[in-house]
């Protein structure tokens, strides 16, 4: 099973359009307690299925000496990348809580070289600023000109933002970046509009939460998400689809969307996931009328920083 790839953006880097994000493998207390015979099954098991961009970040517990640990001997297989802006050091932050990020210079470079020492790699194929800084935070105390410089030196290969409303405008009009992360779905098209420009621009577009967020399962019925399913109404949209496997197609769909990362520790989701993917894309008239239906449910694009 061969896995499509796309362009991403101007890097040149043709990457899967399914990725992996290692938040999953940051263990206790921020998540699931998951053991280490199941992050080198699930890591191994990933770069097997060809897929080749893995998403992590400072921040996620245990995952960066994870992959360090069981994959870095396939380092030439995968694309890899991390965030900067999380503070070096913080212990982890309580469940359902963001840790702090500080946009220094020394805090970029220490990040930066700490993922790489993690990592056991001399490079990082894209780095990109977590938390959506504003434009002020990242000049004022020299935090982008840091990661420039990492670029130039070689540590760093490409630059990124992982971006929400309203500072992701600023970020685009920068010209600066070569990739962004942004969170999309079916239920979840504030940055459709943002997206579309940034792809016009040139940039690379990796998205976060496109597949099973806010799709109704088993237990989970609650939140905005699922309101907004519920009231779209696309019950006789599915033909056969699982909520999930529609979501993940809407997602694959849109053509401005480069890969979207996927995160998990059961092989058996990741490889529901590759079967979804080989499915490809919705139909044009499908995805239309979803379109329509989502956007009268509440799920449509923002046009401003709003």
């Amino acid at each position: 099973m061969s896995v499509a790839k796309r362009e991403l953006g101007r890097t040149g880097l043709q990457v899967t359009t399914l990725g992996y994000g290692a938040m999953e493998l940051r263990g206790a207390p921020r998540a699931r307690d998951i053991s280490e015979a199941q992050a080198e099954t699930i890591l191994n098991k990933v770069v097997d299925a060809g897929i080749n961009y893995i998403d992590t970040s400072i921040d996620y517990g245990l995952s960066e000496e994870r992959i360090g640990r069981y994959i870095s001997h396939r380092r030439a297989e995968y694309y890899l990348a991390s965030k900067c802006g999380c503070l070096v050091g913080a212990p982890p932050t309580p469940r359902n809580q963001r840790g702090p990020h500080v946009f220094t210079r020394e805090n970029v470079v220490a990040g930066v070289e700490q993922s790489l020492v993690r990592m056991k790699t001399d490079y990082l194929d894209v780095v990109q600023f977590h938390a959506s800084p504003s434009r002020q935070a990242l000049q004022e105390h020299g935090a982008l000109e840091a990661l420039l410089e990492l670029r130039e030196a070689g540590k760093v290969r490409f630059i990124g933002m992982s971006g929400t409303l309203p500072h992701l405008i600023d970020h685009i009009a920068m010209g600066i970046f070569d990739v962004f992360q942004i969170p999309y779905s079916a239920v979840e098209r504030e940055h459709e509009a943002a997206i579309a420009t940034a792809s016009q621009k040139g940039a690379g577009i990796v998205i976060r939460g496109g597949a099973a967020k806010g799709a109704p399962t088993e237990g989970k019925q609650g939140g905005l998400q699922w309101e907004r399913w519920r009231r779209a109404h696309l019950d006789d949209l599915l033909d056969g689809m699982t909520p999930m496997e529609f979501i993940l197609r809407f997602t694959f769909t849109n053509p401005d969307l480069d890969t979207t990362i996927v995160g998990t520790i059961s092989p058996e989701h990741l490889q529901t996931n590759l079967e979804i993917l080989q499915k490809g894309a919705l139909p044009p008239d499908l995805y239309e009328e979803a379109k329509h239906r989502l956007a009268a449910a509440g799920s449509a694009p923002q046009t401003r920083g709003e």
